[in-house]
This record gives structure tokens, sequence and C-alpha cells, in this order.
């Protein structure tokens, strides 16, 4: 174990031992862990520390960006002046992620019209 690891358990154990831990929220109920196992196990420490913090990587921004954009666009009118601005700023979006080798299906809305056709039955 290394030493960092070490002091870690130790500062774990002494704050379990002075009740610390007793009135945390969920006490008492399982933990709902993320599945990290594709993670290298060398990365995951600093993956959920980037995660904890709200970062995302560039192109889940992008995607995230997108996604609203494109919520955006279905809201406004082709008259109001957003919409220029952000139909162009969705059409960069795309062609970034798909340089980055994603997919962009999920702004057509097909996996909306599959969900919505799965839960009618068809």
């Amino acid at each position: 174990m290394f030493l960092m690891d070490q002091w870690v358990e130790k500062h774990i154990k002494d704050a379990q031992e002075k009740g610390e831990f007793d009135n945390l929220p969920g006490s008492g109920r399982p933990l709902i862990l993320d599945d990290d196992s594709a993670v290298p196990d060398e990365l995951r420490t600093s993956y959920r520390i980037l995660k904890n913090a709200g970062y995302l990587p560039p192109e889940l921004q992008d995607r995230k960006e997108a996604i609203e954009l494109n919520h955006l666009l279905s809201t406004l009118d082709s008259d109001d002046p957003k919409f220029l601005p952000a139909e162009k700023r969705l059409k960069i979006l795309q062609i970034r992620l798909q340089q980055a080798g994603m997919s962009t299906d999920f702004l057509q809305g097909h996996y909306e019209k599959a969900i919505k056709d799965k839960f009618r039955g068809k």
C-alpha cells in the first residue's frame, strides 16, 4: 500500500472513531456507485475528481450544448433574432462532434421516436 493510501486510511479511521460520519445524509443506506470498470486503475481517481468538480470532456460539453441548442431551436420561431445564431452554432457543434468521431443522431430525434414506439408497443 502506498504511503498516501495509508495516510488516508488513518484519517478515515480516526474520523470514524470520533463519530464524524454518523450524521451524514444517506447514512445506513447502500451507496450508488458509478461503473468505472472501463477506466484504467491509474486514471480512476483523477476522473472521479474531475467528475465531482463538474468537469466534462470537450466532446461531452459540445454534446450537452448541442442538445440545449436543439431544444432552444424547437421553441423559437424562425423569425426570432436568436434563431439564426443558435442554428449556426448548432451546425458548428455538429461538425466538431462528427470530427471527434461521435454520432449526432441524438439531435435528429431518432431515439425519441424509437423510445415512444417501444412504450406504445410498436
